[in-house]
Parts: structure tokens; sequence; C-alpha cells
């Protein structure tokens, strides 16, 4: 009995950790913290060359001049966090029918 319920248990994690939906809004993450990440560094480089060579440093040009990458991060975690899986509604199902 216990290698039956071990054996579920690994098809279930499986299920969850192979969704399409999870990789999908993953490699939405990291695309946008990429960016963010990005965009943040280029505009401390700008402040230290600023800084350092005592000029007007021009980044209307830049591709990262007034992006707002931290409202797409922020909506990308929030996405993760909002999340559904329909193999967890499967799970939170059968869990209470279950009675302990």
């Amino acid at each position: 009995m216990l290698g039956r319920q071990h054996h579920g248990i690994i098809n279930v994690a499986n299920s969850i950790l192979n969704s399409i939906d999870l990789d999908q809004t993953m490699a939405n993450i990291m695309v946008t913290v990429r960016r963010d990440g990005y965009t943040q560094g280029y505009a401390e480089c700008t402040q230290h060359v600023t800084n350092a060579l005592r000029v007007d440093w021009d980044t209307r040009r830049s591709a990262t001049h007034e992006a707002d990458t931290g409202a797409a991060r922020a909506a990308a975690k929030a996405e993760y966090n909002n999340l559904r899986l329909p193999v967890m509604d499967l799970v939170t199902m059968r869990c209470s029918l279950r009675t302990f």
C-alpha cells in the first residue's frame, strides 16, 4: 500500500513540475527580471559616469530610457503567485474527499 501511495505522490509531483503553464510563467519571470536588472544596472552605471566625469550623460537614446521594467517584473510575479494548475485542483479535491 505504501508503495502505491509513494508512486502516486511522485506522479503528482511530476505533473506539477512538468506543467506547461508553470514553464511559461517561469520563463516570463526570468525574462522580465533580466530586463529589470539590466535597466537598473544601466541607470546605476550612468549615475557613476555622470559623477566621475562631471558631465550630463544623455540617456534619451538608450533602450532603457524611461523603461518601466519594475512594473513588468511585478506583473510577472503576480502572475506566478496567482497561477492555477489543473493538477492542483485534482489534488485539493482528492484531499477534501479523504477523512483522516
